[in-house]
């Protein structure tokens, strides 16, 4: 197939609407392309491809899955170079524990969207996300990778992010800008319901900015930016073989560089931390069968690693997670969850609040006035859980979601 590929990518930055729930954003040089290949039988999109007109410096963060599938380990070692200049993505079909077989096929898809773009295959990355398990159906692949180059456009972000839902209930997209020095954006996508749990979830996430970043301050504003988002999230416990977090930054801003203790530098990661961490809200809000999106806040811990440790036993107890499902604000099962944390606490110094609702104070009941506030509280679809354990000043969050009886339908009927 032949295609006018300067005729295609002949404006030296674009403009679009890249979040249908926000204004208009500046995010020059990346479009977008999405459409269907019959990987998932409901014949909705299932095949798309970011790309960037110029190559992008980028980092990642992958699974922490020792069992990871076949685009991670084509991709992973792409991404540590340094730079990368599109992404394939597919989903209805991970393309993990596919043996040899399923990393050829990776190799093939990165060879053919490479070929088609005129790239080279260096700078491509590949993701899947889907069922585990079965061979990737290359002669649909084959046939429609190729089909996607004449399609990109800028301003279809959204098309892409419908493409990477398998489980979603809903495309997940955030943005930010910058208008001070030179201005730049930041664009967030995501996807992600079930098998959610820190370090990383069944997630794919894509954060493409057209600030001009040193490499290596770019490898540490995404661990930071991780650190303080997806890695705060949880939806049952799962950790998936196909988890990646990919930034690209093309430099097309006008902005001086940033680098690492230089002016704009701390901006830029506060930028990136609230992209992420929008997009994590989302995923756990979309949460399989999920109703409620909690905010477990541990404050007065020794150290921040405490705290983190105790929010992270409480956002996963399922018995509370059922709990908040029916609105029953049993809180036994928090401070249980904070005593077998494994961190020192003193029982008769807790304090925990449901929104503003004192309901344990110095490890005891308020009463039962207090509950049923607390119940009201529970009622609505956000609400925080704020554990206050009076032993010093670290202070750590997670987001987590109800337990409900659609979980256990969609994973009953879901094949992995």
């Amino acid at each position: 197939m032949t295609v006018n590929f300067s005729e295609i990518f002949a404006s030296s930055w674009t403009l679009g609407r890249l979040d249908m729930e926000k204004a208009h954003k500046r995010i020059r040089g990346f479009k977008f392309a999405a459409r269907s290949s019959a990987v998932k039988s409901s014949g909705k999109l299932d095949l798309a491809l970011i790309f960037s007109e110029v190559p992008a410096r980028c980092a990642a963060v992958f699974t922490t899955n020792r069992v990871q599938a076949a685009p991670l380990i084509v991709s992973a070692p792409r991404i540590r170079k340094g730079f990368c200049q599109a992404v394939l993505i597919n989903s209805g079909n991970a393309n993990a524990c596919t043996g040899e077989a399923g990393l050829k096929d990776a190799l093939r898809c990165s060879e053919m969207a490479a070929q088609a773009m005129g790239i080279s295959e260096e700078l491509v990355a590949v993701s899947s996300t889907g069922i585990i398990g079965r061979p990737m159906p290359m002669e649909k692949l084959e046939r429609h990778i190729p089909l996607l180059i004449p399609m990109l456009q800028s301003g279809q972000a959204k098309s892409v992010a419908e493409a990477m839902l398998t489980t979603d209930a809903f495309v997940k997209m955030a943005t930010e800008e910058e208008e001070e020095t030179g201005g730049y954006g930041i664009l967030g996508i995501a996807k992600g319901a079930g098998m959610i749990h820190p370090n990383m979830a069944t997630m794919l996430a894509y954060l493409l900015t057209d600030a001009r970043v040193d490499g290596e301050f770019l490898k540490e504003a995404l661990r930071l930016a991780v650190d303080r988002s997806f890695n705060c999230i949880t939806v049952d416990g799962d950790t998936s073989t196909n988890d990646t977090v990919l930034l690209l930054a093309n430099g097309l801003a006008e902005n001086s560089e940033i680098r690492k203790g230089e002016p704009g530098a701390e901006e830029f990661v506060d930028k990136l931390t609230a992209v992420c961490l929008e997009l994590a809200k989302k995923i756990v809000r979309d949460g399989e069968g999920a109703t409620k999106l909690v905010r477990i806040q541990v404050d007065g811990a020794e150290n921040e690693v405490a705290a983190r440790t105790v929010a992270r036993s409480v956002a996963t107890s399922n018995l509370l997670k059922a709990a908040f499902f029916g609105a029953d604000p049993n809180w036994g099962r928090v401070i249980a969850a904070v005593g077998y944390s494994g961190v020192n606490v003193d029982p008769a110094r807790i304090d925990i609040r449901f929104n503003d609702i004192l309901l344990v104070e110095n490890g005891q009941g308020t009463g039962p006035a207090a509950k049923d506030q607390a119940h009201e509280v529970m009622m609505q679809p956000e609400f925080t859980v704020t554990v206050d354990l009076h032993m010093g000043s670290g202070s750590a969050f997670y987001y987590t979601s109800d337990l409900t009886y659609d979980y256990v339908r969609i994973n009953a009927e879901y094949h992995t």
